[in-house]
Formats: C-alpha cells, sequence, structure tokens
C-alpha cells in the first residue's frame, strides 16, 4: 500500500468520519438548536453506490479508518448493505460506527453480521428524567438495551461517549464508569464543545479534563496515563483496579496537531476540521461523470492544502462563546452537528 497524502502540517489522510444521514430521533442539546432544524434535502443524500465509490477513493488516498454517522446512522433504511459494501474495500482496516442506541438491539447482530467492527454509543446519564429533559426522549431504556445488544453480537469494542456538562451530568462520572465496566464497554468523556448547535454553549458550562481527573481520583484513588499511539482523539487512564477510561480534552487541549481525520457529509460535502466554515462539494463530481483519477486528484490537492486547526485557534478567542448563532444555523445546514457528523 502506498504512504497516505500529507497535509501542510505533515498529517496524514487517514480516517474518515462517514455520515449518511442527518435525520435523528433525539434531540441533545449540545447538537441540536431547540426549536429549529434544517434538514438536507432528500435528492441530495447519496446512494449508498456513491458512498461506497467515495470510501474506495479516499482508501486508495490512504484512509484506513471509516467511522459510520449521522445524524443517527440507524435511521437510514438497510445500513448493513452499506456495511457489507465499505467491509469489503481491501485498505479499509477499521469499520466503525457511532450511535444514539435506540435502534441498536434490533440491528446490532445484522450489522455485526455485514462487518461492522466496533461501536460506539452516546450514553450522557444514567438517570432517565435527566434524558428525557436533555434530550426530549423517554426511551433510557432502548439506550440501556442497545449497549447489552452490542455486547453479545460480539462486537470487537463496544465503547461509551459522555458529552459532560457542568451542572447537567458532572456528578454521574464514577456511575457512568461503573455502568461502562459492568457492561464490558469503555467510557470517553468529551469536554462539552461549542460547535454546531450548541447554541446555548458558555466557558463556564465545560467540566475540563483536568476536573474530571481531580473528581475522579477523590473516589478511586490514583489514576495513572495510559501509552497511546498519539492519534488517537482521546487520552486514555487507568484506574487502581485496573478499568480504563478515556477522555476527549477538545476545549481545552486540543489534539489538532495531530489530527488525520476528515468527514464527509450525507450529501457529499467534504470537511476537512469539525469547525471549518465551508466543505468542499464532492457529490457534483460524483454525479457529474467525474472518473476515480479526477476525483482522486480533487481529494489529493485538497488535502495536501490543509492547514485547520480549528480548534486550537478557538483557544485563543477572548470572551469565547457558541460557534454559531441560530440564524447562521438556519441559513446552512451543514454548520449543524447532526449534519457534520461530530
Amino acid at each position: 500500500m502506498s504512504d497516505p497524502v500529507r497535509d501542510a502540517f505533515d498529517r496524514p489522510l487517514a480516517s474518515l468520519r462517514l455520515s449518511v444521514t442527518d435525520r435523528c430521533n433525539l434531540r441533545c442539546r449540545y447538537c441540536m438548536p431547540e426549536d429549529e432544524y434544517v434538514w438536507l434535502p432528500r435528492a441530495s443524500i447519496l446512494t449508498f453506490e456513491e458512498l461506497d465509490r467515495l470510501v474506495r477513493v479516499f482508501s486508495r488516498l490512504g484512509v484506513r479508518k471509516v467511522r459510520l454517522t449521522g445524524g443517527e446512522p440507524l435511521l437510514r433504511h438497510d445500513l448493513p448493505a452499506l456495511v457489507r459494501l465499505v467491509a469489503r474495500i481491501p485498505q479499509i482496516e477499521d469499520l466503525a460506527m457511532t450511535t444514539n442506541g435506540l435502534l441498536l438491539a434490533q440491528q446490532a447482530a445484522a450489522l455485526r453480521a455485514a462487518g461492522l467492527q466496533r461501536v460506539t454509543v452516546s450514553l450522557d446519564t444514567l438517570r432517565p428524567e435527566r434524558m428525557l429533559a436533555f434530550a426530549k426522549s423517554a426511551r433510557h431504556g432502548d439506550v440501556l438495551a442497545g449497549i447489552r445488544a452490542a455486547r453479545d453480537a460480539g462486537f470487537e469494542q463496544v465503547k461509551l461517549n459522555s458529552v459532560v456538562i457542568r451542572g447537567f451530568n458532572d456528578d454521574e462520572l464514577g456511575e457512568l464508569l461503573e455502568f461502562g465496566r459492568t457492561e464490558g464497554a469503555e467510557l470517553r468523556f468529551i469536554e462539552y464543545m461549542d460547535v454546531g448547535g450548541a447554541t446555548h454553549w458558555s466557558l463556564d458550562q465545560v467540566v475540563s479534563q483536568r476536573d474530571m481527573l481531580a473528581t475522579l481520583t477523590r473516589r478511586y484513588g490514583p489514576i495513572a496515563p495510559v501509552a497511546g499511539d498519539g492519534r488517537a482523539p482521546a487520552e486514555r487512564f487507568r484506574l487502581p483496579d485496573g478499568t480504563t477510561f478515556g477522555i476527549i480534552a477538545s476545549v481545552t487541549a486540543p489534539f489538532c496537531r495531530t489530527c488525520d481525520r476528515s468527514r464527509v457529509t450525507a450529501d457529499g460535502t467534504w470537511f476537512l476540521c469539525l469547525y471549518a466554515g465551508q466543505g468542499v462539494d464532492l457529490r457534483a463530481p460524483l454525479r457529474g461523470g467525474v472518473g476515480d483519477e479526477e476525483l482522486a486528484a480533487l481529494i489529493r490537492a485538497t488535502w495536501q492544502g490543509r492547514t485547520d486547526r480549528g480548534a486550537e485557534e478557538r483557544l485563543g478567542v477572548v470572551d469565547r462563546g457558541a460557534l454559531y448563532r441560530i440564524e447562521s444555523l438556519r441559513a446552512d445546514p451543514h454548520r449543524e452537528m447532526h449534519t457534520r457528523g461530530g
């Protein structure tokens, strides 16, 4: 295999987040605005064949990891069919999915059989009443059932993502870790980010990695860092009893300098950074008769010119607030987290 294409800061094109839909069946406040939603036109959504072709072209340029995202990816009809297509691409070594878990119990076995290797489930709270207030859903039990179904389906790895917000769930860190340990799933705590639909974000709501570690140290004792490969977004740690967990310090200690990931929305817009204001339209060449070599040349040239360090640049913003106001989100749905895929 040839070496991956590298950007202006020598970061490889190695990981692709592929959104299969912008629709979602939750309304989490860090992702979607309270009442105002703008959806992508259905005619613009890429077919499975188009998504498969894109991944094949990206794989020739260095992509080895693909993560299916949304919106909620399990809302896309017959998702195992797409998994089968991508799993057959020889260069793809790691095929994963991030889901809110509501529909996972019904689909976990089929997804595993189709070739999905790993799954990450969003679990921000263990208290149903908090989920109802935060995500406008009373289906907390379905999320837990989905996590257990994923474990029973035999995925190579099951992880749990928890966005930690001061005053909402920062008192549940220990309970979430205990749940993950019981279910055989590693927790990843994520600092609350100022992107997309987080229109009410403020810095005082962010629980930093330092604060999380201090809270967990008071409960469990000394916590040791776990050596990693340097490119994963999460720093991993180990409790005295051997339990491991991760923290993605995307606000206070972003990982831009090693970021090898980009994201394609469900309508084929390619974003080189989660904070990028504009993306690259790949749907037009896909549907306009452009060959794979021309498509690869476009992707290669774009990545080689990449200088994005969005999260690091936000560190220097004085009086930092939400990245977008509601009127900006309504003007362009690609700014939404449920469109961009997180």
